[in-house]
């Protein structure tokens, strides 16, 4: 059995298109598509990545079918999505779904969970979703060697 791979491209991170979060969505369905994507990742889910899915006006079944048949590179995604709305996205529309992700902050008990997991000190300081997750990609990549 092919090893599993933790998504280490976090949700903070963007392509050329600018979207955050897009390529990571790209990696977990990709690597779910091949059977590498750990059993406790969302291959698709309904957070950060039905948001970027939302605010860039793409059909999340239409991504999830077009990444498991044609497996693109991560540029043949970006286009993909750039022509799901008509050749082009509006700068101000990326910047409105960059801003729903990065300014996205979890609750309380999530916080704590994500800090009591990795170590990190609960002192409030770090309370965005992106950071925090990618805190916890790291910490599991780390347990898993």
């Amino acid at each position: 059995m092919a090893e599993k791979l933790v998504p280490l491209i976090g949700s903070s991170e963007a392509g050329p298109l600018g979207a955050v979060h897009l390529p990571r969505l790209w990696l977990k369905v990709t690597l779910a598509t091949a059977g590498r994507l750990p059993d406790d990742y969302d291959e698709c889910g309904a957070g950060f990545d039905q948001m970027v899915l939302d605010g860039l006006g793409v059909d999340r079944d239409a991504a999830l079918g077009y990444l498991r048949a044609n497996k693109p590179s991560y540029l043949e995604f970006e286009q993909w999505v750039v022509d799901q709305n008509g050749g082009s996205i509006a700068a101000e529309t990326i910047e409105a779904s960059n801003a729903a992700i990065l300014g996205y902050n979890h609750a309380d008990d999530t916080i704590a969970g994500i800090c009591d997991a990795t170590g990190l000190a609960n002192d409030g300081g770090v309370t965005d979703a992106a950071s925090l997750n990618a805190l916890e990609d790291w910490q599991e990549l780390h347990s898993s060697l």
